[in-house]
């Protein structure tokens, strides 16, 4: 009679740590990501982000570009076709709800940071990252490198800042592209970044030229620093 009535206890401690799972799962959906910063204080904490990869490309390290109090989100899509897939360091947020469930009662061997995988195209899933904050965030260099190209970004015929291609120190064969910037004035062709130190520009907003999917995340408009790694033989000449 004991023996049964420690099962039954065990069963329903079991039950009861299902439940609270759920209820954990299902009152994080709303609350995946956190709200964007005011401008003042966006304005107080920008500034050089602390040293963490965020994604590899093979043996390449991708920092992160963006102080992380700033972020608002970041996700990974379909790139171009030309793109390289990233590997994402981190906990994916919408990886399903039985998923989640599962990881929230035996845990998860995955830390890091919370991104979220967005519907694409034929490209790799995992070909673009996007680190979303406010517009006019600063942005720094993802990769140790050279600076070897400027290219305006055009949307409906109307310019919004550049991409800008850097050359990693030590992998000839890859350019790693940051798109959606206005480029420091300081910054030229040739020029030697330096990863999480070297300011690369500031974000553009994009919030009137198109509707951002990051922005189903993020919580605001979804103005993010878009990065992808590509093969140097892609890269057009400047």
């Amino acid at each position: 009679m004991a023996r049964r009535r420690r099962v039954a206890l065990l069963a329903l401690l079991a039950a009861a740590g299902l439940v609270t799972a759920l209820l954990v799962v299902l009152l994080s959906q709303g609350s995946a990501t956190k709200q964007p910063l005011p401008a003042a204080v966006a304005a107080a904490v920008d500034g050089p982000p602390a040293p963490f990869v965020v994604a590899l490309q093979g043996p390449l390290r991708i920092q992160i570009p963006i102080v992380h109090p700033l972020v608002t989100a970041i996700a990974y899509h379909d790139g171009r076709p030309d793109a390289l897939p990233l590997t994402p360091l981190g906990r994916r947020g919408n990886e399903g709800f039985l998923l989640s469930v599962f990881h929230r009662v035996f845990g998860s061997e995955h830390g890091g940071l919370r991104y979220f995988q967005l519907d694409g195209g034929d490209g790799a899933p995992t070909g673009l990252l996007n680190v979303g904050a406010p517009a006019g965030t600063d942005v720094y260099a993802p990769v140790d490198g050279t600076v070897v190209a400027f290219t305006p970004l055009l949307l409906n015929g109307r310019e919004y800042g550049s991409r800008i291609d850097i050359q990693p120190t030590g992998s000839p064969s890859i350019v790693v592209s940051v798109s959606r910037l206005q480029p420091d004035p300081l910054l030229t062709v040739g020029s030697a970044v330096e990863s999480g130190t070297s300011k690369l520009g500031t974000l553009i907003d994009f919030s009137g030229a198109e509707r951002q999917a990051l922005a189903r995340y993020s919580r605001d408009a979804g103005n993010h620093a878009a990065i992808e790694v590509r093969p140097a033989a892609t890269l057009p000449l400047r």
